[in-house]
């Protein structure tokens, strides 16, 4: 599958915000939208009025970014949310954060999405006992994710958790850091998503 492989800060800085993609380095003066707050690129400085199209455009992009998703894929999930009942946008969001990928980075057990990512795909998550290498798997309340026996043994992990231990988890998910396992105790609601974003644009943009 086609990825990004380009520098992750020229995201954030394209979009003007953090989207936390770097991990701890997000949280250091080493993270790049501190020390340069302007578009990448030869003309990022010059500040350029957008169009209405323009705006939608950059909040689509930058909800897409934040959870590492292609086009194609962030498309899906609109189409799905947009069958559901309630609000399209939130439903949106609400999709997005259930995914395993995000699960296992919101729980800590991944110190940026794009690790959660590969350590699901690797095999080293289980659900509900069974192992599940799909990250984009979208979890359920009452779902128990953790760490498998065999990688609890890995030292990567102690790493992880040294780096992530003082995280604070959100109210919809309960950790144990100890036994390398957290469950799903509700579905996010949208004060539960740290997403600088305007979701009703995003689906304005895509009912044209």
């Amino acid at each position: 599958m086609a990825r990004y492989t380009d520098a992750s800060c020229k995201l954030c800085r394209r979009e003007g915000q953090k989207l936390f993609l770097k991990g701890e380095r997000c949280y250091t003066n080493k993270c790049a939208i501190g020390r340069r707050p302007y578009a990448p690129g030869q003309h990022g400085a010059q500040r350029k009025k957008l169009s209405e199209y323009g705006i939608q455009l950059r909040e689509k992009q930058k909800a897409k970014r934040f959870y590492g998703l292609l086009e194609s894929q962030f498309r899906k999930y609109f189409e799905i949310a947009n069958r559901k009942k309630g609000v399209t946008g939130e439903n949106l969001l609400q999709l997005l954060e259930t995914r395993l990928d995000n699960v296992v980075y919101r729980l800590g057990f991944g110190t940026t999405r794009a690790e959660a990512r590969q350590l699901v795909t690797h095999g080293h998550f289980n659900v509900n006992g069974k192992k599940v290498n799909i990250p984009s798997y979208i979890v359920k309340v009452g779902d128990t994710i953790e760490v498998s026996e065999k990688s609890k043994k890995s030292v990567r992990f102690k790493e992880i958790l040294d780096i992530t231990g003082a995280k604070v988890v959100p109210k919809w998910l309960e950790v144990d850091q100890e036994n390398l396992n957290g469950k799903v105790v509700a579905l996010p609601e949208r004060e539960d998503i740290d997403l600088n974003v305007q979701e009703h644009l995003i689906v304005e943009l895509y009912s044209k």
